[in-house]
């Protein structure tokens, strides 16, 4: 069992960043794949990031390429999204998301999911 608690999110103008973090609770988290989605009003849930169980391998969708970067520190349990130069059609909430084995774009194969993190953008 993993639990998931994401944070870091907020109101931004255009251009601004932030960064998101997700602490996971247990003591395997360095077994898991990470994946960063993201679901705007009206619209289906969308992958932004994923990153392998180590850290050697990411993904990053094509509208946050070049802006956002995930990555991990297993020690501490933890998983980033730095995002920069945001843009109001980047608001919508993020969640972080757990699976076993390689990460997959698919939000269907991950098994655990944290409560989800607000970000507007104005612009």
């Amino acid at each position: 069992q993993v639990q998931l608690v994401e944070s870091g999110g907020g109101l931004v103008q255009a251009g601004g960043s932030l960064r998101l973090s997700c602490a996971a609770s247990g003591r395997t988290f360095s077994s898991y794949s990470m994946g960063w989605f993201r679901q705007a009003p009206g619209k289906q849930r969308e992958l932004v990031a994923a990153i392998s169980s180590g850290g050697s391998t990411t993904k990053h969708a094509d509208s946050v390429k070049g802006r956002f970067t995930i990555s991990r520190d297993n020690a501490e349990n933890t998983v980033y999204l730095q995002m920069n130069s945001l843009a109001p059609e980047d608001t919508a909430v993020y969640y972080c998301a757990a699976k076993r084995g390689y990460f997959s774009v698919s939000s269907r194969e991950y098994d655990y999911w944290g409560q989800g993190t607000q970000v507007t953008v104005s612009s």
